[in-house]
């Protein structure tokens, strides 16, 4: 993807960051990850994977970002990929949320331009960067990202937010600089709109991108068991990493953490048994949008498989279909390391068969025979001891597929820090 030129005059906000936007995307499409040591990284990012069955009818969406780093500036990424029709928006803006919630904090609300303007047209099956505001964050700010849509939508969605995010009602109009959450009076467990939020932070050596499925996305990580309720949100084992990457490694060694997954996806564009909704968003074909259209990414965790194995993939195709991806990534710089395919109750033994042909191919060398930088072993933190085939009884959510708040802590706990090879690329 190749980004458009920037249009209009420059805010005087803008002005101000001119000189920090060199690495920035241009507005109107995506563009290609950046090199480590550049100033721009995306620290949150939810795939979009089509349009909500819901509409939006002249009201502002207020999605909240948990950042895994701070900076001194952000931007958003606002996508209409999978529409036909172009996606006009009024005023947005962006602050911090109070306490994770529809209201922020005061004085720090930033109206948001897109080339200069304040309200934008989305192209049909595009997207937009907005200009870079000035506003401090940190590890773990939630960034309140408002956008009003003056007309009647279908927005694209990411389905599962694993947090509330937050809508004014229909034919309520433009609230996206409110500080109180009054306004804000629906919610809804989606993400509307946004799909990434960057952070200018030179300090920061990275983007890991956590790529894959459910998995990835995080089933479960609000389920921490009958009659719990989970301690707070963000759950997923990437925010697991993003928390422990802030605690464990040095201020010279920080990475981003941004999550790309995307619920029933495969590796593998056509496995017979699946659904007719996901075809297109294979891993494959969604890599230059929801990977490299990312910015300062260096690393990718590939968590793909599981899905495959039971929508009918063999092998071959499984690692047909890793070979090509690895093969993309490693043209734009990006290192990849690999998930063993975990476990499921529900597998035949031919699957099975096929799920140890993969973890042969992954474990070659430690580096699948070369083609990958290292692996990234979550298959052992959660597998039954007992039974192997099957997840450890303690982290099954009850599905033998997803794991649980304890299941997604011992997975972010088994990411090796730094990761493989990350000392001699830095």
């Amino acid at each position: 993807m190749h980004p458009t030129r920037k249009t209009g005059a420059l805010t005087a906000a803008a002005l101000l960051l001119a000189s920090l936007t060199v690495s920035a995307p241009a507005f109107g499409s995506g563009s290609a990850a950046v090199p480590a040591g550049r100033a721009w990284h995306t620290s949150w990012a939810q795939s979009q994977q089509g349009l909500s069955a819901a509409s939006l009818d002249d009201q502002t969406v207020r999605s909240i970002a948990r950042l895994s780093q701070g900076g001194d500036a952000v931007r958003v990424r606002v996508q209409n990929a999978f529409s036909d029709a172009p996606l006009a928006l009024g005023r947005g803006a962006v602050a911090v949320s109070a306490d994770g919630g529809a209201a922020t904090r005061p004085g720090t609300t930033r109206v948001l331009t897109f080339g200069g303007h304040r309200s934008v047209t989305v192209p049909a099956h595009g997207e937009v960067w907005s200009d870079p505001v000035a506003l401090g964050t940190g590890p773990g700010t939630d960034l309140a990202v408002s956008l009003h849509v003056p007309g009647a939508v279908r927005p694209g969605e990411h389905g599962a937010a694993w947090r509330r995010n937050y809508l004014t009602p229909p034919g309520s109009g433009d609230h996206a600089t409110d500080t109180g959450a009054a306004a804000f009076t629906e919610e809804t467990g989606a993400t509307y709109l946004v799909s990434a939020v960057d952070v200018r932070n030179p300090r920061v050596k990275g983007t890991v991108v956590a790529y894959g499925s459910s998995v990835v996305d995080g089933a479960g990580s609000t389920d921490c068991g009958p009659g719990c309720v989970p301690p707070a949100t963000d759950n997923r084992w990437t925010d697991v990493l993003a928390r422990r990457i802030t605690r464990e490694l040095p201020a010279d060694r920080q990475l981003a953490v941004a999550n790309a997954g995307v619920n029933g996806t495969t590796a593998a564009p056509d496995c017979p048994g699946s659904p007719a909704g996901l075809a297109g968003l294979d891993a494959g074909s969604r890599l230059d949008r929801d990977v490299l259209g990312l910015h300062g990414v260096t690393d990718v965790i590939f968590f793909y498989g599981t899905n495959d194995l039971q929508n009918g993939c063999t092998a071959g195709q499984v690692v047909t279909a890793y070979r090509e991806v690895f093969a993309r990534l490693r043209a734009a710089g990006v290192a990849i390391h690999v998930v063993p395919v975990t476990p499921r109750p529900i597998y035949t033994d031919r699957m099975n068969r096929y799920r140890w042909d993969i973890g042969t191919f992954v474990r070659d060398r430690g580096t699948c025979g070369g083609a990958c930088d290292g692996i990234v072993d979550l298959d052992h933190a959660i597998k039954d001891p007992v039974a192997p085939n099957s997840i450890n009884p303690a982290y099954d959510v009850g599905d033998g597929i997803h794991v649980n708040v304890a299941g997604h802590r011992a997975e972010g706990e088994a990411v090796p820090l730094p990761l493989p090879g990350f000392s001699r690329r830095h």
